[in-house]
């Protein structure tokens, strides 16, 4: 008899197999002055919305939190608005993304530094965007910009 996390591994790992849905989130940050915030991937290139997998017995809007607190240095003050969910049809076709809205937040001592994940973060004007912004993150934008939400499923 195997012992019981290797079981409960096995099991949960079959289930991926058969059914390999992924869950993730997107948050739009913005500043004092009506900025957003992007990020840059250090494996990825151009600019995108943080966030990130929810990980196991994580809620979404805890997921939301730790991403930009991960990726950016940002505190939330308050539980993020949960604006929209998508399919993601890019990535697998079964990759689920929840879209936040965070308005709210603290510096931390990592506030917009680097790391071995994210190369760089900043704000932006929503009229100033950097020309090398995802597809998916410009129509997300888009809609922010003209309170458009939600505006169809599809990431």
């Amino acid at each position: 008899m195997l012992p019981k996390q290797w079981t409960k591994r096995l099991v949960q790992g079959a289930g991926l197999v058969r059914n390999p849905y992924t869950l993730g989130v997107r948050v739009i940050v913005e500043d004092e002055l009506k900025r957003v915030l992007l990020v840059h991937h250090s494996y990825l290139p151009g600019w995108y919305l943080p966030g990130g997998g929810v990980e196991g017995g994580e809620t979404l809007d805890e997921a939301a939190c730790r991403e930009v607190r991960e990726e950016a240095g940002i505190v939330a003050d308050n539980n993020p608005t949960l604006l929209n969910m998508y399919l993601n049809e890019e990535a697998t076709g079964r990759d689920h993304v929840g879209l936040f809205y965070l308005s709210a937040w603290q510096k931390a001592d990592n506030f917009l530094k680097p790391n071995t994940e994210i190369v760089e973060a900043a704000f932006f004007a929503l009229d100033a965007l950097p020309a090398d912004l995802s597809k998916a993150t410009s129509r997300r934008l888009d809609e922010h910009r003209n309170g458009a939400f939600p505006a169809g499923g599809r990431w």
